[in-house]
């Protein structure tokens, strides 16, 4: 019987407490099991500790995938990734809006294990076909993008790198699985920041991927190498955050469209970056391969030299350096999560200076709502007031 999202966030992957029948899984906190007379020799760096294996059934049920792995953070997810299936000589296409931590791995490690890559020069299917060589072993993409939510044909990459005999990978981070399932569409590997919509209190540092056995087998044999792993604790937190999944995304979904539209009507707004909104370039696709359209918008002041002051006018929403949790936040990617980029890497990719990266919260749209148009009338109130003459 197939089973709803919410019905999956809260039973799939449960430990059942045998011994005091309690409602939740039990905490198992040992580093140490017995390896004699056991069906499986359990050791948390490799994966396999009771608490562990029950959140990794709970992941790959939400991805429809068949096998998962959490990591220590969403790069070690990344970067263990992109290496158990690249050595030298081989080549990756990486679409050329990606997180800036993506960004920075590709940079300033690849070359180092003698691994080609190249950026796309746009984010159409056509961009990727073009940079396929006969040594490409990888294309990676991340939709909806850090930070500009610009997305990407899911099922034209797939298809294009089924015939072409590469792996597909997707940082599907900013959909979380209640949004999107990629492989769905044919994507070979999903990977996410779980500190982010899995987490979704901002108290969780964790990373995770999902696939099929045949590729995670391949991940896994890295992974228990480069030692990865996440503490027992923190695994449990993991579980009981994504038992609520379901619920906050869906409200976030609800705040961010309808802020989106506020924000795209301000007269004090140059730009909305929201695939929710029709007048988003890519609003159809959004429509044929998202459940809904996410929680996180991007946003340009009309005066973007007024950015800092705007951040700092706000009294309800935080300037805070990560997203997705229940409180709404917001950044500015240039000083933050794509500091590492230069000027002119930041300005190929349309990251402004002024730009402004807003994840919504649960909290009530009309509070928010109220906080940004306080917020804008105090940067904005010195271009209504006249100089005084004689």
């Amino acid at each position: 019987m197939k089973k709803g999202i919410n019905t999956i966030c809260t039973h799939e992957g449960e430990i059942k407490d045998e011994t005091f029948k309690g409602a939740i899984s039990p905490l198992y906190m040992s580093t140490s099991y017995a390896y004699e007379d056991v069906d499986i020799k359990r050791y948390p760096r490799y994966f396999n500790t009771p608490n562990q294996e029950a959140l990794c059934k709970k992941i790959a049920a939400l991805e429809h995938a068949e096998s998962a792995l959490i990591f220590g953070s969403g790069m070690a997810a990344i970067s263990t990734s992109l290496l158990a299936f690249l050595k030298a000589g081989d080549h990756i296409v990486i679409q050329n809006q990606i997180y800036g931590g993506t960004h920075n791995l590709i940079l300033e490690e690849f070359d180092k294990y003698g691994i080609v890559y190249s950026f796309t020069r746009g984010m159409e299917v056509t961009d990727f076909e073009a940079e396929i060589k006969e040594n490409t072993r990888v294309v990676y993409i991340e939709t909806p993008s850090n930070p500009l939510l610009q997305l990407t044909d899911i099922q034209g990459i797939a298809e294009l790198a089924q015939k072409n005999n590469v792996v597909s990978m997707i940082d599907n981070t900013f959909a979380s699985p209640v949004n999107q399932n990629p492989i769905d569409f044919g994507i070979d590997i999903v990977i996410h920041s779980a500190t982010k919509y899995m987490g979704g209190h901002s108290d969780i540092c964790a990373g995770a991927v999902a696939a099929s056995h045949v590729h995670m087998e391949k991940i896994f044999h890295l992974a228990k190498n480069l030692g990865g792993s996440l503490s027992d604790y923190t695994v449990w937190l993991l579980e009981r955050s994504l038992k609520t999944m379901g619920l906050r995304v869906k409200a976030q979904n609800e705040n961010a469209q309808k802020l989106a539209e506020y924000l795209a009507g301000h007269e004090d707004i140059k730009q909305v970056y929201y695939p929710g909104l029709a007048q988003h370039p890519q609003h159809d696709l959004a429509q044929r391969q998202m459940h809904g359209f996410g929680g996180m918008l991007s946003f340009e002041l009309l005066d973007a030299g007024k950015t800092s002051e705007f951040q700092k006018a706000l009294k309800l929403i935080k300037a805070s350096m990560s997203l997705a949790g229940v409180e709404s936040t917001l950044l500015s990617p240039a000083q933050t999560s794509h500091a590492l980029l230069s000027a002119e890497e930041r300005q190929q990719q349309g990251i402004t200076d002024g730009l402004i990266r807003f994840s919504v919260g649960i909290e009530e749209t009309e509070d928010l709502i109220a906080d940004l148009e306080q917020a804008l009338k105090a940067i904005s109130k010195d271009k209504n007031t006249l100089p005084v003459g004689n």
